[in-house]
């Protein structure tokens, strides 16, 4: 932490994009802590990040300049420190990057001090699983605590893309008690793993689940977004480990820049029972279980932990059930391949009433231009009924409409969550489904929050609070 401090301290440090999740709060309020001089710029105006404004006024060290960019903020710096989702051609990084600036990301910036402070980083990206994965890598350690490695007590920290939470904040706490065994499992999305390849550094133990299309609204291909991802070993060195998925063995395997061959760890014995249903969360528990293994716990450790790891929110997670209907949330299935492995996944989930369960899937949202051939497919086989939301930028949800209308496939419409869901329920009181009742509400967006919501959790907090009043 005292290395950290003395870094920032009276710094100029022009931290870009406040945003309203939380991260930027945080990471706002570490620095000023610190020491730091902080401009925060960002492209939404006061009005619009005003939660977030009134959180960090009480900081004399902290300027304000928002509504917009300017220049000066990054030619001027001695760091700037740049949020996920800043375009690749950013002219303000450009600017600043010119003139011998550096710029950093915070969740790099953190592994940086954490590998200094001894602590050993399990970082875990892809385009699925990833929250997964690192969440049930997460839970296993901590229900296999407290222990101790050497005479040493383990401690786990999580950090990374997690909602609400400052990874860089949490540096003091990873520096407190040098005798600790630190562990420090991190989820990173393509975005957070720029700041990795702008630092060179990669976690200790690498997981890359897999590779699916995505973000194609941001990168300019494939290339362009495995590029990023790869960051996640690219500066391995001899001794760390990097676990794959199947499916993106290959692609990693000819990457030029390999230190520690790939490795798929074996699928997790047939009698584990998990709480988290499909196939493809299998897949993810042998991943995590490759990981606790090089950590050091037992098959039984690692096997209890997997058994009692409960799904994460957004993420095909079991809500309730209300008049005989199972209720899942899947918020974050922001992807046409997402949705895919849900619905692929009801089908080990069937309501003892019915022989094959019926569903309803709530879905749209805005474009990311991915294909939707399959997951079209996939609804004319297993949907009893399509709701679709609708909203003036949803471009997503009017290509999903035509694609499902070609394919003989009908659907509603509804112009709010709420609209939707009251759909559900009249459509089961008028029989729709077998014997009009029992079987399965999925909410499954396949596509991006933004235009009806202001983001991917404001969306998930919506519909979990509606299915509460029901």
């Amino acid at each position: 932490m005292s290395a950290f401090k003395e870094f920032v301290s009276d710094k100029r440090i022009t931290l870009m994009g406040l945003g309203l999740l939380g991260r930027g709060i945080g990471d706002a309020e570490f620095l000023a802590e610190c020491g730091a001089l902080i401009t925060v710029t960002d492209k939404k105006t006061e009005e619009e990040l005003k939660e977030s404004v009134e959180k960090l006024k009480q900081y004399s060290n902290i300027t304000f300049h928002l509504g917009g960019h300017q220049i000066e903020d990054f030619i001027n710096a001695d760091l700037v420190i740049k949020a996920a989702g800043v375009p690749l051609d950013s002219p303000e990084v450009a600017a600043a990057k010119k003139v011998g600036v550096p710029v950093a990301m915070s969740t790099a910036l953190f592994a940086k001090f954490a590998r200094e402070a001894g602590a050993k980083i399990v970082g875990v990206t892809g385009t699925r699983g990833k929250s997964t994965v690192t969440q049930m890598i997460y839970h296993a350690l901590q229900k296999a605590a407290p222990r101790q490695d050497s005479g040493r007590e383990r401690r786990v920290f999580l950090g990374g893309n997690v909602r609400g939470v400052s990874t860089l904040a949490m540096l003091p706490e990873l520096s407190k008690g040098s005798p600790w065994t630190k562990i420090v499992a991190l989820e990173l999305d393509s975005w957070q793993l720029q700041g990795f390849g702008d630092l060179q550094i990669s976690p200790h133990i690498a997981v890359f689940t897999n590779l699916m299309p995505d973000h194609q609204n941001y990168y300019p291909d494939m290339d362009a977004y495995f590029a990023d991802k790869a960051n996640i070993f690219r500066y391995q060195h001899q001794g760390d480990a990097l676990i794959v998925g199947e499916a993106v063995l290959s692609r990693i395997s000819m990457a030029p820049t390999v230190p520690s061959g790939p490795f798929v760890p074996p699928a997790i014995p047939a009698d584990w029972k998990l709480r988290v249903i499909g196939e493809h969360n299998r897949e993810n528990a042998s991943l995590a279980a490759g990981v606790l293994r090089l950590l050091g716990l037992s098959e039984d450790e690692i096997r209890t932990g997997l058994e009692s790891f409960q799904p994460v929110e957004g993420r095909l997670q079991f809500v309730r059930e209300v008049g005989g209907v199972k209720i899942y949330n899947d918020n974050n299935a922001t992807t046409p391949e997402a949705t895919l492995a849900a619905l692929k996944a009801l089908r080990e989930v069937p309501n003892p009433k019915l022989q094959i369960p019926s569903i309803t899937l709530i879905c749209g949202g805005s474009e990311k231009g991915l294909d939707l051939k399959e997951l079209v497919q996939e609804i004319k086989e297993r949907v009893s009924n399509v709701i679709v939301l609708s909203h003036p930028n949803y471009k997503g949800s009017e290509r999903l409409a035509d694609e499902l209308q070609k394919a003989d496939v009908s659907i509603e419409e509804a112009t709010s969550l709420r609209e939707a869901i009251e759909k559900e329920i009249k459509g089961r009181n008028r029989g729709k489904g077998e014997n009009g009742k029992g079987g399965v509400l999925l909410f499954s967006p396949a596509f991006a929050s933004f235009g009806m919501f202001k983001n991917e959790y404001d969306r998930n907090d919506q519909f979990i609070r509606l299915i509460d009043e029901l």
